[in-house]
């Protein structure tokens, strides 16, 4: 459901900047507990999920005996007459980019916001990242590219980008997906690892993903809420999107409706994971309601089997 309370942009001072003492406190926290959980589970996990994508093509050369058949080159053998094998070289450090929906929508959950869970598991990955001595980078987009932190090592920057994370506040701002896959493809030169964090909210999108999985190793993780699946029962309820700013008020004491929605969020979701399917991309759902450990673990489980 992308759709924000009408109380949520305020009283609470939840979709505003916090102040600069609160941010610090915030972002610390974040880091702790964050680097706790990569300690104890997530480091090894996301070395081996990507360890062999950490090398890169380097020449090629007339196979030797011993030479490991899977390495030969056919396109150059063929047009050479003779047998040639790809060489690869390691690369130095990986590159890691964290690309964020900073669009409205993510200002909305039923517990905590999308943006904060979007944060948690951005704060694992980064140190994740880190701790393996890669790079990384931010790119917050709406419906236009807001921030873009190229990718540097180290934990000061980790936490540089966790600070820019915390200080989003675009309610009200669209989603464009696609602008911010082309913005990577344009600048993203090297092969990288790209986790997209989202609540897939925007469309025209499938194009961009094909074109930067096929480069990179590309990542969806979506981000969702309990009230995307189902509605409490209860009264009437005023609802204003966080977007487009349209106002609706739906009766959700109705036990015919509150079926029928959760029946068509159901079949959107299933849409969403056939298309991904199809498209070979790699998705980890996520929920506010829930732990991310289980998901995570599930995730680079699967990427380890792949590798």
């Amino acid at each position: 459901m992308s759709r924000c309370p009408e109380d949520s942009r305020t009283g609470n001072g939840r979709n505003g900047a916090p102040d600069p003492g609160e941010l610090s406190a915030m972002v610390r926290k974040l880091e702790i507990r964050s680097r706790r959980l990569v300690n104890e589970l997530f480091s090894g996990e996301y070395h081996s999920s990507f360890k062999g994508r950490g090398i890169e093509f380097s020449q090629v050369r007339e196979y030797q005996y011993g030479d490991d058949v899977r390495t030969i080159d056919w396109n150059t053998s063929a047009h050479k007459n003779d047998l040639y094998v790809k060489i690869f070289t390691e690369e130095r450090e990986r590159i890691l980019m964290l690309v964020l929906d900073g669009s409205g929508s993510m200002l909305f959950g039923s517990g905590r916001l999308k943006k904060e869970l979007a944060a948690e598991v951005s704060a694992i990955l980064a140190f994740s990242a880190v701790q393996n001595n890669d790079m990384v980078g931010l790119l917050v987009f709406s419906d236009t590219v807001e921030t873009y932190i190229p990718p540097r090592k180290g934990r000061a920057h980790a936490l540089v980008i966790l600070n820019e994370i915390f200080s989003m506040r675009q309610c009200g701002r669209k989603t464009d997906i696609d602008a911010a896959l082309s913005f990577l493809r344009r600048t993203q030169k090297r092969k990288s690892i790209i986790f997209l964090l989202t609540d897939l909210l925007g469309s025209e999108y499938e194009r961009g993903m094909k074109l930067l999985n096929a480069r990179h190793e590309f990542v969806l993780i979506h981000i969702g809420d309990p009230l995307d699946h189902e509605l409490p029962h209860s009264g009437l309820l005023d609802l204003v999107d966080p977007e487009t700013g349209e106002r609706l008020t739906i009766d959700a004491g109705s036990r015919a409706f509150l079926a029928r929605y959760a029946k068509e969020q159901r079949a959107k979701r299933e849409a969403v994971q056939r298309q991904l399917s199809r498209m070979k991309v790699d998705a980890v759902f996520l929920d506010t309601g829930k732990s991310i450990i289980g998901g995570l673990n599930a995730f680079f489980r699967h990427r380890e089997r792949k590798v």
